[in-house]
């Protein structure tokens, strides 16, 4: 497994991260602990989750991580462990956003789900356009100072709400951000026309989500060929008919390279500068087996050329539209 740096940070995280999202709705307690023990064994040390994972019963995926680490056998210090905070956990109005009240409550609460003492990494897991930074970052600062956390970082922000947070962090001699979790696929590239500038600029370390869009990446011309033609439903048929003959070039590329579609999607953004570590959301064990075989794959020029021929991305805003 190779290591690097969470953007300017000294903290040291795998090039995969694991993506629990699916643990508990949709993959067995039992099932989602195996998944965790494999990607420990394969170097993988850097977990993902958030406290509203579990959707219908939220909570319940930060509790499955807490009874793995219960096992005990070094599991909490081989990992390090990111949550998120933001969407509503109850109906209670301060149960939701960036308040310090709630940052506060939802900080204990997933501490106690997760069965330890501090988060590596807590996350905003979206923008709060009521909750003034200062507000904000004097909660994470008595948190830092407690021992409850050690790093900050961001999902789904702007660009530009990296530029603000970090500099009301920097007036205030905070750390600030040193991540920025985005949704980033060959299919959606539209992060780099700012946010990956604003990232780079600021340290911090960009963390794809979706890195197969849904699937699309993932051999999905393979897979309805292989299902007789069924077709998928819903915002997926929607986005595949909107990309079919892309995607179909793509996967004729997969097919050239001998590589796996999904493999590939995977490889692609481990050679992006920007990328720290795709995450990867496995159902089973064989998809994180899958997902693992990206970290050998070499890309050369010509293919990363011709897989920007296939999907388009952007230079830097504003020259991606102006001169």
């Amino acid at each position: 497994m190779e290591y690097t740096h969470l953007g300017r940070s000294g903290l040291s995280v795998s090039r995969l991260c694991l993506g629990t999202m699916n643990f508990g709705p949709k993959t067995e307690e039992a099932d989602a602990h195996a998944i965790m023990d494999s990607a420990r064994d394969s170097g993988i040390n850097f977990f993902d989750t958030a406290n509203v994972y579990g959707w219908d019963r939220k909570g319940w995926t930060e509790e499955i991580i807490g009874r793995w680490f219960a096992k005990g056998g070094g599991r909490r210090e081989d990992t390090v462990l990111a949550t998120k905070l933001y969407g509503s956990m109850s109906e209670r109005p301060n149960d939701t956003f960036l308040s310090a009240l709630n940052i506060r409550r939802a900080l204990d609460a997933s501490l106690k789900r997760l069965q330890t003492d501090y988060v590596d990494l807590y996350q905003f897991h979206h923008i709060d356009r009521n909750t003034p930074w200062d507000e904000i970052w004097q909660a994470m600062e008595v948190a830092v100072a407690q021992g409850k956390i050690i790093y900050n970082g961001s999902s789904n922000f702007a660009g530009w709400h990296i530029a603000r947070a970090q500099e009301n962090a920097g007036r205030r001699h905070f750390t600030g951000l040193v991540s920025e979790q985005s949704i980033y696929n060959l299919i959606n590239r539209s992060v780099e026309l700012e946010v990956i500038p604003a990232a780079q600029q600021y340290g911090l370390g960009l963390l794809p989500w979706s890195p197969l869009q849904g699937g699309l990446l993932g051999g999905i011309l393979q897979k309805e060929a292989d299902a007789g033609g069924r077709r998928a439903d819903g915002r997926v048929r929607d986005l595949l008919e909107k990309h079919r003959d892309r995607i179909r070039q793509y996967e004729d590329l997969a097919a050239e390279l001998d590589v796996l579609p999904g493999v590939l999607a995977l490889a692609w953004l481990l050679h992006q500068p920007a990328v720290t570590a795709p995450l990867v959301g496995p159902r089973t064990q064989e998809q994180l087996d899958e997902a693992l075989l990206a970290l050998d794959v070499t890309l050369d020029q010509k293919t990363l050329d011709r897989l920007d021929e296939i999907f388009p991305g952007h230079r830097t805003a504003p020259e991606d539209y102006a001169w």
